[in-house]
Formats: structure tokens, C-alpha cells, sequence
């Protein structure tokens, strides 16, 4: 069983995903978070957008969103 395992890591690691953000081709392991934690082994597992798109898309929402300005204490 282990040599099945080794054989769909070896093909695991050698995989390159294209990012639907950006369209850059990068490496799935360095460059994209997994979102399955518990099936790691499966390109599936790995999200579409890469690390650097993610970043960026959280940042920008953060600076958007600001839940305390308009927020006041309840009239009680």
C-alpha cells in the first residue's frame, strides 16, 4: 500500500494549476492552499486560486469593509 501512497504524491508533486485570477501557471504545492485538509493526497483537495490572488482578494475586502463605522450602542 505504501507504493500506491509514493505514486500519487510523485504525481502530486509534479503538478503545475493554472490560476483562474491571474492565468499565471504555477507549481500546485508552493503556490496554492489546500482547502481538504483530510485528503491531502488529491489535486482536488488544493484550491483554484493561487496563494498571492488569495492575498490580495482578502486585503482588498478588508480595506472595503469597515463593520464599526457605522455600528452605534442600541438605544435601550
Amino acid at each position: 500500500m505504501e507504493i500506491d501512497e509514493q505514486v500519487k504524491l510523485s504525481h502530486l508533486l509534479f503538478s503545475e494549476r493554472k490560476c483562474r485570477v491571474c492565468g499565471e501557471t504555477k507549481d500546485l504545492i508552493d503556490d496554492f492552499y489546500i482547502t481538504r485538509k483530510n485528503r491531502k493526497n488529491l489535486l482536488s483537495s488544493y484550491s483554484y486560486e493561487c496563494k498571492v490572488c488569495t492575498v490580495r482578494r482578502v486585503v482588498e475586502n478588508r480595506k472595503k469593509s469597515k463593520p464599526f463605522e457605522d455600528w452605534n450602542y442600541p438605544d435601550w
